[in-house]
């Protein structure tokens, strides 16, 4: 990849981190505030870095994520207004209020969908990367899921077929420490989730979950890895859970020594210190990328708090597939 297409792209990572950020941010913010949002918010603080890989792949490369989803939508080009709004259970959301934060898709992304089922996404998206394979299909499939979701003998039969039928699928183990109010050596046998890979005859590598630059590079190679046929690949990202859980959750369980170290290892104040010593970006351009990024979720907002509800009838839309001979597919 040429030097300019290179940092071009390091500055679009730069943009979607502090964009996923000033959106979950206000996402806490509104959290706190009586009735002001359904439903359990689940948020990535800290683990922002992950855009880096949802930026090496193509447009038709299909995307499974999980609960902790907002970062990979973001990155993938869904806008903050149809993700509000969706949060929110409005019309104008990106699945019309239907599927809150926990299970939205973005069929023309590729967004397969969010599993909140933990460890199920790693069996959904080895169908879609089957399917690929099976229609001959230039295209990869890539499945985040977390360092609990490993511990499901869901995420081990997909690993194991995947490897099996060497299947054009790359494993995103954002390994955040915690599952739930569980640490990893409480339910994990091993400190690397990527010393398993080796068993299902596939590639794994362990990268710095909190540098972009490192996640890219090896997203690259991985995507091209499985787009060539030779099988399927896991990543594990080594980072952090900065807020609790949910918004419900407090950490009181968690060291504040902990999470002091980690806040030292912020993604986004790195990677930004990091660009402007490139001379990628400098000081002037990424308060300005700050500001966009604010101003986007303060239109954001606005709009999901004009847009209507949806219409009691269309709880009966959208309830069957369309039949193969309309949509051409199966």
């Amino acid at each position: 990849m040429a030097k300019e297409t290179k940092n071009a792209l390091r500055r679009s990572i730069l943009e979607k981190m502090l964009l996923t950020r000033a959106f979950e941010d206000r996402i806490a913010h509104l959290a706190a505030q009586k009735d002001r949002l359904p439903g359990m918010q689940i948020l990535a603080t800290g683990q922002e870095a992950a855009v880096a890989a949802v930026l090496a792949l193509g447009p038709e490369d299909v995307i499974v994520t999980n609960h902790r989803s907002h970062a990979h939508l973001l990155a993938r080009g869904a806008t903050p207004q149809s993700l509000l709004a969706e949060i929110m259970g409005k019309e104008t959301g990106v699945n019309h209020g239907k599927s809150g934060t926990l299970h939205m898709a973005v069929p023309h992304l590729n967004v397969l969908m969010t599993s909140t089922v933990v460890g199920a996404g790693p069996l959904l998206a080895m169908g879609a990367a089957f399917a690929q394979q099976y229609k001959e299909e230039d295209a990869v499939t890539m499945v985040f899921f977390g360092d609990g979701a490993a511990a499901e003998g869901s995420v081990h039969e997909a690993m194991n077929m995947a490897g099996v039928w060497h299947l054009p699928l790359l494993f995103v183990c954002e390994n955040n420490c915690w599952a739930g109010a569980q640490s990893l050596k409480d339910h994990c046998s091993v400190s690397n989730i990527v010393t398993r890979a080796a068993g299902y005859g596939m590639p794994g590598k362990l990268v710095n979950g909190n540098d972009p630059d490192e996640i890219l590079d090896t997203s690259l190679e991985m995507i091209a890895r499985c787009r060539q046929g030779q099988g399927p690949a896991l990543m594990e990202l080594a980072t952090y859970r900065m807020r609790g859980h949910g918004e419900y959750d407090h950490q009181e369980y968690v060291d504040p020594e902990e999470i002091a170290f980690w806040a030292q290892r912020d993604p986004i104040k790195l990677f930004r210190t990091r660009l402007e010593q490139d001379g990628v970006v400098d000081a002037a351009q990424a308060e300005v990328m700050y500001r966009d990024a604010e101003a986007s979720i303060d239109a954001a907002l606005e709009f999901a708090d004009a847009s209507p509800y949806p219409a009691p009838q269309a709880a009966f839309d959208h309830l069957w597939a369309r039949a193969e001979e309309e949509t051409g597919r199966i």
